[in-house]
């Protein structure tokens, strides 16, 4: 049953395939684009003002505004610091017992 379905299918994907390929086959002329003309095509223009995506209103500040220097920051290691102490823990890491060579 499955073979038979399966042929079938096969036979009527190729009949579709081959039917498709006729109906655009069908005029051998070929169609050639034609952009449309118009007088503001690719011309120069002054650019337009700038619009606001904000509301209109002005700079408004809350109360107890404070600049960010004011909070302490967590120092960062320096590059060599995190390399030194990643070579600690690859000498510390644990190692394979057994090593396959081919």
């Amino acid at each position: 049953m499955r073979k038979i379905l399966l042929v079938l299918g096969v036979l009527l994907s190729t009949a579709a395939l081959a039917f498709g390929q006729y109906g655009s086959s069908r005029s051998s002329e070929p169609q050639i684009y034609q952009s449309p003309e118009h007088d503001a095509h690719a011309s120069y223009a002054p650019l337009a003002q700038g619009v606001s995506l904000y509301p209109n209103t002005g700079y408004l500040s809350a109360q107890g505004e404070r600049p960010a220097s004011d909070f302490p920051q967590m120092a960062t290691p320096s590059l060599g610091d995190i390399a030194r102490e990643l070579k600690k823990q690859h000498v510390l890491a644990k190692k394979a017992r057994v090593v396959w060579e081919n």
